[in-house]
């Protein structure tokens, strides 16, 4: 669920460290009410140093950040009780349990769920007396994310939320994340795995060197990247006996097109005709990891060079 209320607004983001490393490079872009938004990068991109300068943990160098309305870190006041944050790390007494953690943060928090609603809510209650030391590292990121909705927060930042999850409570914090934004929580997501994003982001920005260089919906970004079609070359078939241009390595052959049905068709078309068998046919569009792949390498190249769909 989105509206037409933009929630946060960055313009021209800049923050510099000691030694004048700019880590973020003039960043922009704008978040609306109830949308997820992905910020996506390798290691070291600068979407870390672009989130805590959203969370008004530190202040930027240049530009400006307006969250709800406001500056997040001059008015943190008037912010930080509406917003929810969940760290790559929590840092928990590990001797108490997870209810006294809970319990202890709601102590700090306007408005707190009761400690039940929210152990339900992260698939927790069966561990509710469980001491943090001994929760594996999938639970622990469960106790991350308890208290980062404990306040239920208009604005929820999720920083790497699944690290350490199995599938399944990957899977059920998913879940879980669709429902705040179906309630009209707005999200600002980043991760490493692409599958994620792909699944929950409206729309993502895809960062390397500080700065954006591809952003729009997971569909429009991958959109602007060949689609592929794979098979096993036929016995007795030359290479150059294939309706399309193709890169064939032993009996692989691999097929890159800007119009995946119509050279699928024609492929398909040239086999009937010859009564051929294309082994292991496999015809899908370019997902997000391997655009974010394709731009990741590009911008290795060509590092000053802005990408397509960049801001």
């Amino acid at each position: 669920m989105t509206s037409d209320e933009t929630v946060i607004e960055v313009t021209e983001l800049r923050r510099s460290y000691g030694g004048g490393f700019e880590a973020v490079r003039g960043v922009s872009f704008s978040v609306a009410r109830g949308e997820l938004f992905a910020l996506l990068g390798t290691n070291g991109a600068g979407k870390t140093s672009t989130v805590e300068l959203l969370e008004g943990l530190a202040r930027p160098s240049g530009g400006q950040v307006k969250l709800l309305g406001r500056d997040p870190c001059d008015e943190r006041a008037h912010v930080r009780p509406r917003i929810g944050i969940m760290l790559q790390e929590g840092g928990f007494p590990s001797e108490l349990t997870v209810t006294e953690t809970l319990r202890m943060w709601a102590g700090c928090t306007s408005g707190a769920r009761p400690i039940g609603e929210v152990l339900a809510l992260v698939s927790l209650t069966q561990r509710a007396e469980v001491r943090v030391k001994q929760l594996s590292g999938g639970e622990r990121r469960r106790l991350d994310l308890a208290l980062a909705v404990l306040g239920r927060p208009e604005v929820l930042f999720l920083d790497e939320p699944t690290t350490g999850m199995d599938a399944e409570g990957r899977r059920d914090t998913w879940r879980l994340v669709r429902e705040l934004q179906a309630a009209g929580t707005t999200v600002v997501l980043t991760t490493h795995y692409l599958e994620e994003a792909e699944e929950l982001a409206d729309r993502l920005a895809i960062m390397h060197g500080g700065r954006i260089v591809a952003s729009g919906t997971p569909e429009e970004v991958t959109a602007a990247r060949p689609s592929r079609i794979r098979f096993r070359l036929p016995e007795g078939v030359a290479a150059e006996q294939l309706p399309l241009d193709a890169t064939v390595e032993g009996r692989r052959v691999e097929i890159r097109t800007e119009q995946l049905q119509d050279s699928l068709i024609r492929l398909l078309l040239w086999a009937r005709d010859r009564n051929l068998e294309l082994a292991g046919l496999d015809a899908r569009a370019a997902s997000l990891e391997e655009a974010f792949l394709e731009i990741s390498r590009s911008r290795e190249a060509r590092p000053e060079t802005v990408g397509v769909g960049a801001e």
